[in-house]
């Protein structure tokens, strides 16, 4: 059987239907997701284990077919026809094999079509320091890097360097060079890369993700060191994202970490998307500048007070949570429902709503 022929046509439906994501699991139809929801391709046959199986090793070579097999899962990008590209998951469960792909969009959309703060502008025009994306997975941090990072790229003679696990967004150099480099493919990891970018000359580096404590601590240090860094963190609030960054370091090194973030961090953005009234989702963001109150919350460890600076910050563009799902429901973007359900403080946003 042509299992690439096959899994293609459930590519092009997923691209045709403007679907987010594609799963194959055995047992079940191909099914796509559209604003959220599970839609199952039923007019195709259930998902059997060889179909899986014929799937996934249609869309890798050998060396990561080896991978797979060993390590039981693999993450990669994939073009399809010039179509569109997708981010893939392949995995091992009870019953075979599994697969997870993104579809992500061919256009790189600009700060103003995402409905992002229009304060992300001031990131993209500093010359170094750390910003940080963060959010559950699925939530729009890739999407809204690729925002910033394009921006730069469009209005800045500047060498960028992105380090990726898989490369998602392909940028086309236009007044910037930019150069991707994904994990496993033209590196070995985050770390190796980091540091390698000392040698290769960036002003920008944008890091896919900061996993673990010596990718951080090269990211910290490549920031202190005169570059405009952007990365991501698995967090969903700006004090949450510092604890998280902190307390990966051995105590003894704290509070030099403390030291250092309070110095290189540019600002944070925690974003989640919330579903749309009329459909599709909206994104909805924390936004925290690392002004000098910050600054020194940060390097005295009272991390637990930042959310009051961001709370009576507003005029410099600092923006809580809460006010922006205040102002969603407001203008009846979004429902009180949901809006109460993505709140990390339900009663504040209560007791502003009235």
């Amino acid at each position: 059987m042509d299992y690439l022929s096959k899994f293609k046509k459930f590519l092009d439906i997923t691209v045709k239907e403007e679907a987010s994501d594609l799963l194959i699991s055995v047992g079940h139809y191909p099914t796509i997701r559209i604003t959220g929801q599970l839609v199952y391709l039923t007019k195709e046959q259930k998902i059997s284990a060889d179909d899986s199986r014929g799937f996934a090793f249609s869309l890798i070579n050998e060396v990561k077919k080896q991978k797979l097999l060993a390590e039981k899962e693999i993450d990669f990008s994939y073009s399809f026809d010039g179509k569109a590209r997708f981010r893939v998951n392949i995995f091992f469960q009870k019953d075979g094999i599994s697969m997870a792909l993104r579809l992500i969009p061919s256009k790189i959309r600009t700060i103003e079509e995402l409905n992002m703060p229009p304060v992300l502008h001031e990131f993209t025009n500093r010359s170094q320091g750390l910003v940080l994306v963060t959010g559950a997975s699925g939530q729009g941090k890739s999407t809204t890097l690729a925002a910033m990072i394009d921006e730069i790229n469009h209005t800045k003679s500047v060498h960028i360097i992105t380090i990726e696990d898989p490369i998602e967004y392909v940028y086309e150099d236009d007044r910037a060079i930019v150069d991707q480099r994904e994990v496993g493919e033209d590196t070995l990891g985050f770390t190796n890369a980091l540091r390698a970018t000392f040698r290769q000359n960036p002003d920008v580096i944008m890091v896919g993700e900061m996993r673990d404590l010596q990718t951080i601590s090269t990211t910290i240090t490549a920031a202190e060191t005169g570059h405009l860094i952007f990365a991501t963190l698995h967090t969903n609030s700006a004090s949450q994202s510092i604890h998280r960054i902190v307390d990966i370091f051995p105590a003894e090194q704290q509070n030099q970490i403390r030291f250092q973030l309070a110095g290189s961090l540019l600002g944070i953005i925690s974003q989640r998307l919330i579903p749309r009234i009329r459909g599709g989702f909206i994104p909805v963001c924390e936004v925290m500048i690392c002004n000098q109150a910050v600054a020194t919350l940060i390097r005295e460890n009272k991390v637990h007070e930042i959310p009051a600076i961001i709370e009576t910050s507003s005029r410099e563009g600092m923006i809580s949570l809460n006010r922006a799902l205040v102002d969603l429901v407001r203008n009846k973007e979004i429902s009180l429902g949901d809006a109460t359900k993505f709140s990390l403080n339900p009663l504040e946003l209560k007791s502003l709503l009235r």
